[in-house]
């Protein structure tokens, strides 16, 4: 069964002249262990797509569908649990917490969930471990750098029972080597069975991924998996 579907999502804001078109039809299956890397020009639709998968934003047409439960039948509260338990997300600027050290960042889902302490600051530092951050798991955000951020951000993204991880450029801010680290701490994540939906500019960062989506206009304009980033500079006629 596939984690993450979307069956024919659109996402259409305002209406008449000022009407914006940010999805049509989008069509996206990830499978467990599988990382989908997407692409495409800015105001592409691509940051849309990733706030309708994370259940934060409605389509207007179409369905999504995370575990083959689809998102239109939960409530918000459902929806709000799925976010805790199940579903990552990754931003391209951190968004760790500054009064709390790295382990302490990455356990704070599982507290927001009714985890004790105890056993969700242990839950942190066992994942810490695991990606090879457990000598910073005491360091203050500002106490690292924006690469062990970044991959203090993934940590938490995946804590828990996460199913899926959802990343928006998140080596947008990081120079060519932490970024590498990041893509490769999200392969991975995708070794253990996450699976994952980055969204990048980068086409060597897109060549770790399974498959490449290009978005453009809101629209899927081609499909393809890569050989090596070369093959990514130029995208194919679009896929049938």
């Amino acid at each position: 069964m596939s984690v993450l579907e979307l069956r024919g999502v659109s996402k259409v804001y305002g209406q008449g002249p000022t009407e914006v078109k940010a999805l049509s039809a989008v069509d996206l299956t990830v499978d467990a262990g599988q990382m989908v890397a997407v692409m495409g020009p800015s105001g592409s639709g691509k940051s849309t797509m990733l706030t309708i998968a994370r259940s934060l934003e409605e389509p207007t047409s179409g369905e999504v569908l995370i575990d083959g439960t689809p998102l239109s039948s939960m409530s918000r509260n459902q929806k709000a649990k799925l976010r805790r338990r199940t579903v990552g997300y990754v931003f391209q600027d951190f968004n760790l917490l500054a009064g709390l050290t790295a382990a302490e960042n990455v356990a704070l889902p599982l507290e927001l969930d009714g985890a004790s302490t105890r056993r969700a600051r242990a839950a942190g530092l066992q994942v810490l471990e695991d990606l090879g951050l457990g000598d910073r798991a005491s360091h203050f955000p500002d106490e690292l750098s924006g690469g062990e951020r970044q991959r203090v951000a993934i940590a938490r993204a995946v804590v828990g029972d996460r199913r899926l991880l959802l990343a928006d450029e998140p080596s947008g801010a990081l120079d060519s080597a932490s970024g590498r680290a990041v893509m490769r701490m999200v392969h991975d994540a995708c070794a253990r069975g996450v699976a994952a939906v980055v969204v990048t500019h980068d086409a060597q960062l897109a060549s770790w991924a399974d498959r490449i989506v290009f978005l453009r206009d809101g629209l899927v304009s081609d499909r393809t998996t890569p050989t090596g980033p070369e093959s990514l500079l130029t995208p194919g006629p679009t896929a049938t």
